[in-house]
């Protein structure tokens, strides 16, 4: 089984990973912004398709990268495979989607959901500035986020609005359990 874990920076996905992963013991969390990382480092004469801008989402091969990635991990696991992601881009969303679903159908996405002021101080705590000189990249997505993920199409809605990290954790486990797609 694979779940996605989809939401705005500072929502609070890597925490909520973290949590399924260890209700999960054979389980394993994905975080394909590693490769992202990566993708923006490589040298300007490393021509990719997609590369040149602020987000390693827009490099075709971080996209397709994303999905082979969970497939790898998938093959080791024995319980779920917690994938978060950051999607606000219809099309990006829905092409790694497809790409996944192709492993498994029974995959499930959730999309964690915060209003902006809680989303803000979420990532201030953390450290982030967001309202600071350079900064102007993640207040914009942030932003993005907030607007995209008000449909429904980028996963099941899950609030974290006023609920610990815990909570929302618990929350989607019931849910896999009622559909009968785990045991945990």
């Amino acid at each position: 089984m694979i779940v996605m874990i989809n939401g705005s920076f500072g929502v609070g996905k890597s925490t909520v990973a973290n949590l399924l992963r260890k209700a999960f013991p054979g389980g394993a969390v994905y975080d394909p912004e590693w490769a992202g990382s990566i993708l923006m480092r490589l040298p300007k004469w490393a021509k990719l398709k997609g590369s040149g801008t602020d987000d390693f989402q827009d490099i075709d091969l971080w996209r397709k990268s994303a999905v082979a990635g969970t497939k790898l991990f998938r093959f080791f696991a024995s319980d779920p495979v917690i994938v978060p992601m950051t999607f606000s881009r219809r099309a990006y969303f829905d092409e790694v989607v497809t790409g996944i679903r192709r492993l498994d159908p029974e995959l499930r996405v959730f999309c964690l959901k915060a209003s902006l002021p809680t989303i803000k101080k979420r990532l201030a705590e953390r450290g982030a500035k967001i309202e600071a000189p350079g900064a102007e990249w993640v207040a914009r997505r942030i932003i993005e986020c907030a607007e995209a993920h008000r449909d429904p199409h980028f996963g099941e809605p899950v609030d974290t609005e006023d609920r610990s990290a815990r909570e929302v954790a618990e929350d989607i486990i019931g849910r896999l359990q009622q559909s009968g797609a785990t045991t945990a």
